[in-house]
């Protein structure tokens, strides 16, 4: 078998498949399906500070690159203020 028998490359490349990410940063559909590790809750979206809000933990987990680090290590305990 020569090169000439080789079929030709694609001229669309695959690209690896990647969550959908909103112009601030995380797949809608992903949102969908989190839950605070520690509670199993309902987290909610803090668009501006790129977190994920578990109040029933008062935790709030960071979202890094698009990435939500589900970590409690990482995550930052709320104020009061923002338990409410």
């Amino acid at each position: 078998m020569s090169a000439n028998d080789l079929p030709e490359p694609s001229s669309g490349s695959r690209e690896a498949q990647t969550p959908r990410q909103t112009a601030h940063g995380i797949d809608p559909k992903l949102l969908e399906i989190l839950v605070c590790p520690l509670t199993k809750t309902v987290l909610i979206y803090d668009r501006d500070r790129q977190e994920l809000i578990s109040k029933a933990a008062g935790l709030a987990y960071p979202i890094r690159d698009g990435i939500p680090i589900m970590l409690p290590d990482e995550a930052r305990e709320l104020s009061n203020a923002e338990r409410d």
